[in-house]
């Protein structure tokens, strides 16, 4: 029997959007636009053996480069589940955009190993990633960041689908980045799919619409029916940026920012 673990989903930062800005072509739908909140979280994974955490959130830098709203860097963001940078085991990227990778400063002294998707690596550590189109995405701070921890020895990379731990699955689905993954998280309620990017806002999934950044658009399509499959055999998909996340999985006795998705 796989092993079972408590999920977390912790908001660090937050910023007003609209439906035209983050859908794809939304002019196509003949639809008025409308404003759109986009919240920005990391996810924790955790039982008696292991503590892991999928994404970093972004750095103070990289967040006030673009206008967004960091409500807890990363450490404040960790202890406000209970934890430290020392707790976490395993430090899981499923791409490498500034506000996935930004925190990873905070893990420079520990022992976690880091893990992503050998495709998103070489992609955003080769030549195409640097070409304006999906470079103003990243940071190249943040790029080497990444070099430097492959090259010692600190960075897995993982095939297109990876058993993290014992009930713990890194799945590669491609779309919004060369390498975008899931993670699906064994729990108590069943699984659990940490969509991350492939998945920012429950419309793209309920409505089939594609977010504005998109590295492959057939590969994100690809990716909705990859994931709406897993949820039609009872998975629960929990989305990367929509404030939806709360209303869907949030309880009373939550912290206002850590929304327990399985206890």
């Amino acid at each position: 029997m796989s092993e079972q673990y408590e999920v977390l989903a912790v908001r660090y930062g937050t910023r007003p959007a609209s439906a035209a800005e983050v859908f794809l072509n939304y002019h196509a739908y003949h639809e008025p636009d409308r404003p759109l909140q986009m919240d920005y979280f990391f996810w924790v994974a955790r039982n008696r053996s292991r503590t892991i955490i999928v994404d970093t959130g972004f750095s103070a830098a990289g967040g006030a480069a673009r206008g967004r709203t960091m409500l807890m860097d990363t450490v404040p963001a960790l202890q406000s589940a209970g934890l430290t940078p020392d707790a976490i085991t395993q430090v899981v990227l499923t791409h490498a955009h500034y506000d996935h990778i930004g925190g990873l400063p905070a893990f420079i002294e520990t022992a976690a190993e880091v893990i992503m998707t050998r495709d998103e690596y070489d992609f955003w550590t080769g030549p195409m990633g640097r070409r304006g189109q999906f470079a103003h995405t990243t940071e190249a701070s943040e790029l080497d960041h990444l070099r430097e921890l492959r090259a010692a020895g600190r960075l897995t990379l993982a095939g297109r689908a990876t058993m993290i731990a014992p009930g713990i699955e890194l799945i590669q689905v491609g779309g919004h980045t060369p390498g975008q993954a899931i993670v699906t998280v064994a729990t108590a309620g069943g699984p659990v799919i940490l969509a991350s990017d492939a998945v920012h806002y429950y419309e793209e999934l309920e409505r089939d619409r594609p977010f504005s950044i998109v590295a492959c658009l057939a590969d994100m399509y690809a990716a909705f029916d990859q994931i709406r499959e897993l949820a039609e055999a009872g998975a629960r998909v929990v989305a990367g940026h929509d404030p939806q996340v709360a209303d869907r999985f949030g309880t009373p006795a939550d912290a206002p920012d850590v929304i327990t998705i399985e206890g």
